[in-house]
């Protein structure tokens, strides 16, 4: 069983509303989800879309077709009614879409196909939603109430679970309030709506009993990362898509003990962060690429004074404001040689909010450990698509500090902040911690903190740093290889494109090979389990290839190609499948 409906309308209708809900309500029936959300950049007009994809397998992508349109405008008409399945259903407001839906006919398979299956085509089932909600809730915010119920009553889902499922949503923000009852009348009467045009219901869904999971998007896991790995400072300004982050930590500051602070700009962001760190509180910062760039400098001296931070840098498409609210994936070199000077970093991109949370918070140790700025690189399709998983196990995840203990400082007679090692990470005590005097300092500095234009000092203090990179390329998380692990070709994702690769190579018999970690370039990993392929293609959500590039460059290898795509939206199963299918040999970018 594999379902999916796109909700469609004008921003500022409700649709992340309508789409969380029934996403909740399908988990609670015992199926897995997927969703995607598609918005301009405006908080009222426009056109925005909300898809979801349940199925009774774990599913981590999107497909074009879809089973049940919800239009709430023409617009969302006539975008999407062509990717309507056959045996598929449109649900529209006849309030706003006053003219009569005409479907394309179908082709002379599918036609066949469809009428020895007994089914007579695509229903189009006009709903006045904007009427049923003033005669249920006396106001048509409650429209898109309507609608869910309809969807609900169509799928087949029990109303029992989407009733509790609504209790539970406006519950907690409309309490003493008679909305909650308002949307579950107008749920109840859109469903029965349905159900009497319906009476055998198109797509019975039986419920599964199942242990509860949880229904969460990649920012909110970051955010859960960082606080299991006991961040407390946040600091950030707000920017599509990292927001989200920053939504979560504000929303959970006062039960978790966390600092949230909205800072001016980025500037300020991330050396509120840097001050927070340097007196050894756990401190994050997140922002997107225009707001990124304000923080090289501070980059840059936190890779100087040796101090941790981790940054969630969330992408979108640019040059400059590009498309504010689209997905794209064109900013891993931007935080692979941002900043200036040469400095050893760390570079994570989690595939699914699972490993977001898991590698945030290993971020904050590699950061505190070897004293250096880490990323987290997500981008819109990660951080605000919503799926399920079970609850996280924190028990897996390591809170050791990487600071000196008081019982340390006392047993030494001179205390070195910089201190050149053979590891080239110094011991790292606290100002104020002890009678030692700790200084950090932006220019290059002794041993003890103290600037100098000593040459030979400059040249002993930027092999210590770089050395870092010696014990951090051994801890560097390994790709991993999927699906048909001895294929003559296997597809290369990083990032939010796990899910849609995987699913793809699966269908393919491919191996699909994801890099969790793509800086230090875990070299001898990626050439010991793609040695046997032919054919390694990088799929990737920018024009460039930037990934592929990397990949040539740190391992010599030629059987690299790519695929690409960059105009906002991420890749569907379907497609990634048929531009595979249509290039034997894809092409690089140059």
């Amino acid at each position: 069983m594999d379902y999916s409906i796109k909700i469609g309308g004008e921003a500022g209708q409700g649709l992340q509303s309508i789409g969380l809900i029934l996403a909740k309500t399908f988990c609670r029936a015992g199926y897995h989800i997927f969703t995607v959300q598609d918005y301009e950049s405006r908080i009222r007009g426009g056109h925005s879309s909300f898809y979801l994809r349940f199925s009774d397998r774990p599913i981590e992508a999107s497909k074009t077709e879809i089973t049940c349109l919800v239009c709430f405008d023409k617009t969302t008409l006539s975008l999407y009614q062509n990717n309507v399945s056959p045996n598929g259903y449109i649900l529209y407001n006849s309030d706003a879409v006053e003219e009569e839906v005409r479907l394309k006919p179908f082709d002379e398979v599918n036609g066949r196909e469809h009428r020895e299956s007994g089914r007579t085509g695509r229903h189009a089932i006009p709903i006045p939603m904007d009427t049923m909600a003033l005669q249920s809730g006396n106001d048509k915010i409650y429209a898109n109430s309507i609608a869910l119920g309809a969807v609900i009553g169509l799928i087949g889902c029990d109303f029992n679970i989407l009733e509790a499922t609504l209790a539970g949503f406006f519950g907690s923000k409309h309490k003493q309030s008679d909305v909650v009852q308002k949307n579950i009348l107008s749920a109840k009467t859109g469903f029965e709506f349905i159900r009497t045009k319906f009476p055998q219901c198109p797509f019975p869904l039986a419920v599964k009993p199942t242990n509860k999971r949880m229904v969460i998007t990649g920012s909110e896991a970051i955010a859960l990362g960082a606080l299991a790995a006991g961040c407390k400072l946040y600091s950030g300004y707000p920017m599509t898509p990292s927001t989200g982050i920053l939504n979560y930590m504000a929303h959970s500051a006062e039960q978790m003990g966390v600092v949230v602070e909205q800072a001016e700009d980025e500037i300020c962001a991330i050396n509120m962060a840097l001050g927070a760190s340097y007196t050894g509180v756990r401190a994050m910062t997140a922002t997107s690429g225009g707001g990124f760039a304000l923080m090289i400098e501070g980059l840059s001296l936190a890779a100087m004074t040796e101090t941790p931070i981790v940054i969630a840098l969330g992408q979108r498409p640019a040059p400059a404001t590009g498309l504010p609210t689209r997905t794209e994936q064109a900013d891993l070199e931007y935080a692979l040689y941002a900043g200036h000077g040469e400095f050893p970093r760390a570079i994570f991109t989690p595939g699914n909010a699972q490993q977001c949370f898991y590698i945030t918070a290993q971020a904050f140790q590699i950061a505190e450990k070897y004293q250096i700025p880490v990323f987290v690189l997500s981008d819109q399709y990660l951080a605000d698509s919503y799926q399920d998983f079970n609850p996280f196990d924190t028990s897996k995840i390591d809170t050791t500090r990487y600071i000196m203990t008081d019982a340390e400082l006392a047993k030494i007679t001179e205390y070195k902040r910089y201190a050149i090692t053979a590891s080239g990470i110094s011991p790292r005590a606290l100002p104020g911690q002890s009678q030692h005097l700790v200084i950090a300092d932006s220019d290059e500095h002794t041993e003890d903190g103290h600037l100098t234009e000593d040459l030979q000092v400059r040249t002993q203090m930027m092999d210590k740093r770089l050395r870092k990179y010696d014990a951090l390329s051994k801890e560097v998380i390994a790709p991993t290889l999927e699906g048909n692990v001895k294929a003559k070709t296997i597809l290369v994702s990083w990032g939010s494109n796990y899910g849609v690769v995987k699913e793809t190579a699966q269908a393919l018999d491919y191996g699909a090979l994801h890099f969790q970690q793509v800086w230090p370039f875990p070299k001898d990993d990626f050439i010991r389990l793609t040695k046997d392929a032919q054919n390694i293609i990088v799929i990737e959500n920018n024009a460039t290839g930037q990934l592929a590039r990397i990949i040539k460059s740190q391992t010599g290898l030629t059987n690299i190609s790519s695929i690409n795509k960059y105009n906002g939206l991420p890749f569907t199963v379907d497609e990634l499948n048929n531009r595979i299918k249509q290039s034997n040999n894809p092409l690089s970018p140059p």
